[in-house]
């Protein structure tokens, strides 16, 4: 697999993080714990995007 490939699906991986996050946050019955992992693991997406493009800034 391609670098750009991988990057690609990182992408896409963190997008859907983003919608789940804003789908959970609009239900009457959020679970705080359930939406703060799903921002971790976002935020872990994120971090290794960074980490591939060879971006040392990993400040959010």
């Amino acid at each position: 697999m391609s670098l750009q490939t991988h990057l690609s699906q990182l992408a896409r991986k963190h997008e859907a993080l983003e919608r789940e996050i804003q789908e959970a946050i609009h239900r009457p019955s959020a679970n705080d714990l359930h939406i703060a992992e799903l921002k971790r693991r976002k935020l872990l997406l994120k971090d290794e995007m960074n980490r591939l493009r060879g971006n040392g800034d990993t400040l959010h």
